[in-house]
């Protein structure tokens, strides 16, 4: 079965077509690939049917990823009316992903309305998790009725690590506890064993958690409430003039104007780096910043798992950046962690051979580390093929 996988993210729509692999046990080869520009809520329609009816050739299956699948699904869902409308009612809990991930549903559906599709879930790899884990300390009444519980997100591309780990450490004994570290735009942590999400660093909303590129992570609410409903004198006002920021502003500032933005003025860590290399403050209070609550994260992973065997970089930051690894490593060998210099800076497992569909992961741990350490290239397309051909099989 050949799979056309529909990954809408934040400013692009990643169109890919997956064959089965060739022998047993080996990756998806990937026909072909196509990534447009989709910058706002809605795809372009006439570009997207181009594509489809262009280079991208012939599927038998659509496989979207959506990010929100709420507390009902927590499996990958055929696509018919009635889960295209729940999928809809979840609009509110992801204002920011779902609507664009449904505009292009939408846009598939009608260019190729004779295939089957199935959505698969960022939140539905976290179903599983601990009870003390998935539960905020909140009135009963409120959890009740407004399902207030930690969701978590990036499931597609922890349950592609959960699933690809094993092969790479074969005939290791016991469960495998595994802390997978998405860190891209968007960072989230997940404690992994025996194949299962057991803790996340996201919660309700991808807000929880880790620095990121332009969102907060967690931060305090009591300082938000502050900021919600404190009037104040800005500094240098006129005598008497006040200020107060209104919901729409906080949100756009903690989703859009905070994380590595707020703290450096720039969200590409790349460029954070090398002003801090440069001996810029700001952007290395960024760095000591991030690092602080990935490291800290890290250990609560571990601690939830009550030990850990393998340590993964996965996503754009984890891919790419040997310097972030290196120095979130450096204060984790309490966990037996410990990174072999050169092949951590070899390491970039951010491109995988198209032709053949095989990524190009790789082994960074030091020889001695009782904890093994991996760069996982982060495969969400392999990880909804599969996912799409086991919702079709049990039809």
């Amino acid at each position: 079965m050949r799979v056309l996988v529909v990954n809408a993210g934040s400013s692009s729509l990643k169109l890919t077509l997956l064959a089965p692999a060739r022998e047993p046990g080996g990756e998806d080869q990937v026909l072909a690939a196509r990534e447009l520009d989709a910058p706002r809520a809605q795809v372009d329609g006439a570009e997207l049917r181009a594509a489809l009816a262009g280079e991208l050739g012939q599927a038998d299956a659509v496989g979207h990823r959506i990010v929100h699948g709420g507390q009902r699904h927590v499996h990958a869902a055929v696509l018919d009316e009635r889960v295209v409308g729940e999928l809809h009612e979840l609009v509110e809990l992801a204002p920011l992903h779902q609507p664009k991930s449904l505009s292009a549903l939408a846009a598939v559906s009608e260019a190729l309305p004779a295939l089957p599709a199935v959505a698969c879930f960022d939140t539905a790899f976290h179903a599983t998790l601990t009870p003390g884990a998935r539960t905020y300390a909140l009135p009963a009444a409120w959890r009740e009725r407004w399902g207030l519980v930690r969701y978590g997100f990036h499931g597609l591309s922890h349950g592609w690590v959960a699933r690809h780990v094993p092969q790479l450490v074969p005939g290791r004994p016991g469960p495998l506890r595994i802390v997978s570290c998405h860190l891209g735009a968007g960072a989230s942590l997940c404690a992994i064993r025996d194949g299962r999400s057991l803790d996340t660093t996201m919660g309700f909303t991808p807000l929880e958690g880790l620095v990121m590129a332009t969102r907060s992570g967690s931060v305090d609410p009591g300082l938000l409430l502050w900021l919600l409903t404190r009037s104040r004198t800005p500094q240098g006002a006129q005598a008497g003039e006040r200020e107060q920021l209104s919901p729409a502003e906080l949100a756009d500032a903690l989703e859009h104007r905070s994380g590595l933005l707020g703290l450096a003025g720039s969200a590409d860590m790349r460029a954070v780096l090398e002003r801090a290399a440069g001996g810029h403050a700001d952007a290395q209070l960024a760095l000591e910043t991030y690092l602080h609550r990935l490291r800290a994260g890290i250990a609560a992973m571990s601690a939830a798992l009550e030990g850990l065997d393998v340590l993964v970089f996965t996503g754009g930051v984890g891919e790419r950046s040997a310097e972030i690894r290196a120095r979130a490593a450096a204060g984790l060998e309490f966990l037996g962690v410990a990174l072999d210099p050169d092949r951590n800076r070899a390491a970039h497992a951010g491109e995988h051979d198209g032709a053949r569909g095989e990524s190009a992961d790789a082994a960074i741990g030091a020889e001695h580390a009782r904890s093994l350490a991996f760069v996982i290239a982060a495969r969400e397309d392999l990880e909804i093929a599969l996912q799409v051909r086991d919702a079709l099989s049990r039809r």
